[in-house]
């Protein structure tokens, strides 16, 4: 990353406090009264507003607008945490909305990272060690716990906690107030408290352009690890037999292959 003086970044408003050791691009600005600590990379036209403490070790690439009350890169909420190193990582084009928290990684070399064109709505919490993949969207009050995983293009409605550990699949639709504690394989929409699977996300996926055949086929994978009388490694044995799978099919077997938490029911 190209860096300019702090000084010489003429976005920062006088008010705001940035230690020596922060790197921050000439292009981008910081409000009035935030907060930049050492170690932080700060990338171009990255847009920082009033009150926000981005506290060490932080990554913002490009583009990315962090609001009001926001507290990034803060030590992680893990017992075992000794003061290790460690970071967090904000792809480009994603915007974390009014007091969000987002902790860094836990253990030597520990990484929480969030990806490009995300969108965290107000009061989303990021614990440590989490992975949240490229254009997901977090709506209001979403909690995370540790090490969770979330894949592409996923949604998560409002005021939803998901379990530490628990893998969220790409594509996958979350409905509000949900309680996973369990894996959701890609494609699905799933809601509940505790979470359930309702079903193939197919108002998501038709916006996204998938086509009726990938639906088609997505469905049948549904009816057979959810509706059919076969046990899960059964169903997976009988999509494997099929003349034609895909990627799609691909992705979504191996998922619930991979899980070691088992999936939701």
């Amino acid at each position: 990353m190209t860096s300019s003086p702090i000084h010489a970044a003429d976005g920062i408003h006088p008010s705001a406090i940035v230690d020596a050791d922060a790197r921050i691009h000439g292009s981008a600005s910081v409000g009035p009264y935030s907060i930049v600590g050492p170690g932080v990379e700060i990338g171009e036209r990255v847009r920082i507003a009033s009150h926000v403490l981005v506290a060490r070790d932080t990554v913002l690439a490009e583009d990315c607008v962090i609001h009001h009350g926001a507290v990034l890169g803060t030590d992680p909420q893990d017992l075992k945490y000794a003061g290790e190193p460690s970071r967090l990582e904000v792809g480009p084009r994603t915007t974390i909305r009014e007091y969000c928290t987002l902790n860094r990684g836990t253990g030597e070399g520990g990484r929480t990272r969030v990806g490009a064109d995300c969108l965290l709505m107000a009061y989303v919490h990021v614990a440590h060690d989490c992975v949240v993949g490229d254009h997901a969207i977090l709506a209001n009050t979403v909690e995370l716990g540790g090490h969770v995983e979330i894949g592409t293009h996923v949604t998560i409605g409002g005021v939803t906690g998901v379990h530490q550990f628990v893998r969220i699949g790409a594509h996958a639709f979350v409905g509000a107030c949900s309680k996973p504690t369990q894996d959701i394989p890609p494609f699905l929409l799933a809601d509940g408290h505790p979470c359930t699977a309702r079903g193939v996300n197919l108002i998501g996926l038709k916006r996204r352009g998938f086509s009726d055949e990938i639906l088609r086929r997505l469905r049948r994978a549904y009816r057979e690890v959810y509706k059919s009388n076969r046990n899960i490694g059964d169903a997976l044995d009988a999509i494997a037999a099929w003349e034609e799978t895909g990627p799609e099919i691909d992705l979504f077997v191996n998922f619930v292959q991979d899980s070691e938490r088992g999936i939701v029911s």
